[in-house]
């Protein structure tokens, strides 16, 4: 049964806190745990980062091609997921990988937007789970806004598998040494089994959606887990939410924010600063993102809205100059923000972000 949920839409979620051995940082273990939360985990397939007790951040170990992160919120009788990772074979093993840490029902799974990497695992979640998202995403992948599957976006990140495994092959028929012959096997694996169920995916969309915010409240061993769900503007999609913990003062942003730069094929360049402002007036330590480790404080925040702001102001400009999107991407000079992001080592920037930008401005 379908649920649509606008605005303040409160519910109480019977999921679990349970009281967590502390580890080191990276010191993951593989052990089933089914009762309470242990520390970091590792899986075949994943690891989960404890950030505070029955919160984890996870992402792949690189056996199996995930493409992005999670975070996973462990209750006292279920839990939380957030995101679904790119394939249904990357949610099937994200699912089994969750009983090393909880043996408890997921209960419900986030979308920070519907981007492939993020939501193509919907489909293998049990029947039962709630779907929450925005009302932006739920169009998006139920259809109603054209098939995602014929999206650019999705072609230019999923084309080149075929000639990866072309290459892969290659390479494993050429080597002589073993040790590497057999890495090149692993990694021909991994790639085959990407293929293989990128054409099983079938988009599915949120049954929950919001507008602007939803609030759950997690039953927990020391009473009740406030889990807000917000969405604070268009930035990197125009359904872009996050879901902060204001106990915990722990946001997870999805693509919203990221350690590095984000890619901009489906983005709003010219609000995605103003989303950020608004980002950062919660009261968090801890950004977990969507791609890359977890970030503390805000500062990375100034650093990605003056660089928005410089490349909408630059590729404005150039485009007003009578310069072609090519032209535009091989020579926009965004050099100024190197020293905060180290893949700008010279001029030009992503074509798509830049044909984005001069479809928005047309």
């Amino acid at each position: 049964m379908e649920k649509n949920k606008n605005k303040r839409f409160r519910f109480f979620a019977a999921a679990s806190l349970s009281v967590g051995v502390a580890v080191a940082m990276f010191g993951y273990v593989n052990a089933q745990a089914p009762g309470a939360a242990p520390g970091n985990v590792e899986t075949d397939t994943h690891r989960f980062q404890l950030i505070t007790d029955g919160v984890y951040h996870f992402m792949g170990t690189g056996s199996v091609n995930t493409m992005s992160n999670g975070m996973l919120v462990v209750g006292e009788n279920d839990l939380l997921v957030v995101d679904s990772h790119v394939t249904p074979n990357a949610a099937r093993h994200l699912l089994e990988s969750i009983k090393a840490v909880s043996n408890k029902p997921v209960r419900y799974l986030v979308n920070t937007h519907y981007h492939f990497d993020h939501a193509h695992g919907n489909q293998v979640f049990p029947s039962d789970v709630e779907i929450i998202g925005h009302t932006y995403t739920r169009e998006k992948l139920s259809g109603a806004l054209g098939n995602v599957l014929e999206e650019s976006t999705f072609a230019s990140f999923t084309a080149g598998v075929p000639a990866q495994i072309d290459n892969l092959l290659t390479q494993i028929s050429e080597a002589t040494d073993a040790t590497r012959r057999a890495a090149l096997q692993a990694q021909l694996s991994t790639a085959m089994a990407h293929q293989t169920s990128l054409a099983e995916t079938a988009p599915t969309a949120p049954n929950i959606t919001i507008e602007s915010e939803l609030t759950l409240y997690q039953t927990i061993m020391q009473g009740s887990r406030e889990i807000q769900i917000l969405h604070m503007g268009r930035g990197h999609t125009a359904g872009d939410v996050v879901v902060f913990l204001p106990q915990e003062r722990i946001v997870f942003t999805g693509d919203l924010m990221l350690p590095g730069l984000a890619y901009m094929g489906d983005a709003y360049a010219a609000d995605w600063p103003a989303t950020l402002e608004e980002l950062k007036t919660l009261d968090f330590d801890t950004i977990l993102p969507g791609h890359g480790g977890p970030i503390e404080g805000k500062e990375m925040i100034d650093h990605f809205q003056a660089y928005l702001r410089d490349l909408w102001e630059k590729t404005g400009y150039m485009k007003r100059q009578g310069l072609t999107v090519e032209e535009t991407a091989a020579t926009i000079d965004m050099t100024n923000h190197s020293a905060n992001y180290a893949q700008i080592r010279g001029p030009g920037a992503d074509i798509r972000a830049i044909r984005r930008m001069y479809e928005l401005l047309d």
